[in-house]
């Protein structure tokens, strides 16, 4: 699989097996995303992987946490509003994720039910935690998404499934009390890896891409 094939094949997988991950597949694409590029090499990316029952644990506190009405506690905020283009890109994208599950956009309890994956942790075998050393500027998180994606299409390359999802990173004093994250880290995103359910709706829907014409502008070519 080359890199073309790799970015072509990747999406946001929402369901996975129980298929266990490995260790060595674990430290394989780990050791691939370290060749990320990094500004003025200072690679400021932590990874933290759970599995097995480390994960469960912390599973089932999102559970608790999300069934008790819990507010998300994220250690790197979100944006307070989105320009109308993206707001219309995900409402899209929400559109194409209700009509193949068959579900109308005013069914509150059908929603929760697909909120409720992101706290299951989508049922993955392994989640890697992304973090950041809280002394360092916005600019350094670039350099985590450029691992991120390294990441996710070295899992691709490797047979494994992956979905990057700021719920995982919901509740970081969970994930910092069983991994022993440091204080001084911020937790910034969680990646789920594993085996994806092929049967399962969500895992057909691809999300649409914007034409490179839209995007894209040239001088002196």
């Amino acid at each position: 699989m080359n890199v073309r094939e790799a970015l072509d094949a990747r999406y946001s997988c929402r369901a996975f097996t129980r298929a266990p991950v490995t260790r060595a597949q674990i430290e394989a694409i780990v050791a691939a995303a370290c060749r990320a590029p990094s500004w003025a090499n200072t690679q400021p990316w932590e990874v933290f992987v759970a599995a097995g029952e480390a994960l469960e644990r912390i599973r089932q506190g999102y559970l608790k946490r999300a069934a008790d009405g819990a507010e998300r506690a994220l250690e790197i905020a979100g944006p307070s509003s989105w320009p109308e283009a993206h707001q219309a890109r995900t409402a899209e994208l929400m559109r194409l994720r209700f009509g193949i599950l068959g579900v109308e956009r005013d069914d509150a309890e059908a929603r929760g039910r697909l909120v409720q994956r992101n706290y299951r942790l989508f049922d993955a075998p392994a989640v890697a935690w992304l973090c950041l050393d809280k002394a360092l500027s916005p600019w350094s998180l670039y350099d985590l998404g450029a691992f991120a994606q390294s990441l996710m299409l070295a899992a691709t390359a490797a047979g494994l499934d992956s979905i990057p999802a700021v719920m995982l990173a919901s509740w970081p004093d969970i994930v910092r009390a069983e991994l022993g994250v440091p204080d001084s880290l911020a937790i910034a995103i969680g990646i789920a890896l594993g085996h994806a359910e092929r049967e399962d709706p969500l895992n057909k829907v691809r999300s649409p891409r914007r034409p490179p014409a839209e995007v894209l502008r040239v001088r002196g070519l």
